[in-house]
């Protein structure tokens, strides 16, 4: 099939795949859809829970798998889309949706909507990277995974389909909105909950031990800590203190304050160490959410790094978390579409940076299989 054909049906694609509302844990119906379309082209897939998983038809156990991992859940559309973030006016969306020199493009030179860009435009290029190479004798297998749960850090995406699956892949390509260039780090992150205990009185005598100044000398340390692994990658970890809250009146002294901890880390140090690392430096008592979002990095000697080395394809360091932190192979970032817009309303991405992120994967595979048996 030419690769013409393939823009035209991944376009297609992905306007079917934004007019279905598929928030995390709710995908059932997009992964119906998407399954429906795969069956009708011939491309055999297995479904476990909201999850696609695939592998090219002449898979053999014995040789080594890439996968190619996109996730199809969004996050919840936000009040201020001035279009159905769902079934777009393109009419209407191409008024309010302006080019960087002030000129208005044609509306076919756009997909616009919820999940469009994260990460509908990755998982349809994926996929037609897919089909390309499906019936292929190839000297590796080749893996197709479309994900759940990726917006909301579910159990039942991609930390699922890895705990489960009998054959896990050596190599995977992460689609996300990168302009397809290459991460080959990605920061984690690690939420804590902090709560600092004093003792209550009333404010005209001063009676009590203030929980807020216990906080606060807590938060200034915090402010002040630095960790003294820095990452060739992702240089310093990066910790903020972004929310506060303590008293129930003005005239009682608070027996507590609670504060929350924002916290990226890099590939320097396990999410355990840096809580233990905080809690020795603080009075508050600190709590993590999850431990499990952990950073990533690719290896120094990966072979998906010297393959992007030789395509002149830009590498870097990924300031945002994907599905990268729930497997457990060696793997790079990289997909159509911009991550700046990403979350934010009128969503949208380039026709032709679904041409490009097709081209890319396709071009990438064939010079990965090429560096794989050459060296």
């Amino acid at each position: 099939m030419h690769t013409d054909n393939y823009i035209q049906e991944s376009v297609e694609l992905l306007k079917q795949m934004v007019s279905i509302p598929s928030p995390s844990f709710e995908e059932s119906m997009v992964r119906e859809h998407i399954s429906n379309w795969l069956t009708d082209r011939k491309i055999c897939h297995e479904v476990i829970k909201n999850n696609i998983v695939a592998f090219n038809s002449r898979f053999c156990k014995s040789k080594q798998t890439l996968m190619l991992c996109a996730h199809i859940d969004t996050v919840s559309p936000g009040n201020d889309y001035s279009f159905d973030p769902y079934n777009p006016d393109y009419e209407q969306a191409y008024r309010n949706s302006a080019t960087e020199d002030g000129n208005i493009r044609d509306s076919r030179e756009k997909v616009f909507g919820l999940g469009s860009n994260d990460d509908g435009a990755s998982a349809v290029a994926m996929i037609s990277a897919f089909r390309h190479f499906y019936n292929e004798e190839l000297p590796i297998n080749l893996m197709l995974v479309l994900s759940a749960e990726e917006e909301r850090s579910g159990k039942d995406g991609m930390s699922f389909i890895w705990a489960n699956i009998e054959h896990t892949p050596d190599w995977a390509i992460v689609g996300e909105p990168t302009r397809m260039q290459a991460a080959t780090s990605e920061r984690g992150l690690l939420v804590i909950d902090a709560t600092s205990y004093g003792t209550s009185g009333h404010a005209a005598r001063g009676d009590g031990d203030n929980a807020i100044y216990i906080a606060m000398d807590d938060i200034e340390r915090l402010r002040s800590h630095k960790f003294s692994r820095i990452s060739e990658m992702m240089g310093q970890v990066h910790l903020n203190v972004t929310q506060i809250n303590a008293g129930t009146a003005h005239n009682v002294i608070p027996d507590q304050c609670s504060f929350v901890i924002d916290i990226r880390p890099t590939e320097q140090y396990t999410n355990e160490e840096i809580l233990n690392e905080l809690s020795r430096l603080c009075r508050s008592r600190l709590t993590a959410r999850n431990l499990a979002n952990r950073s990533s990095a690719t290896r120094p000697d990966s072979p998906l790094v010297r393959c992007a080395g030789e395509l002149g394809i830009e590498v870097f360091s990924s300031p945002t978390t994907s599905d990268w932190m729930r497997i457990g192979c060696d793997a790079i970032k990289m997909g159509p579409g911009d991550s700046s817009r990403s979350h934010k309303k009128d969503e949208f991405v380039y026709v032709s940076e679904i041409e490009d992120g097709i081209r890319k994967y396709i071009d990438f595979i064939e010079t990965f299989i090429i560096s794989l048996t050459r060296n």
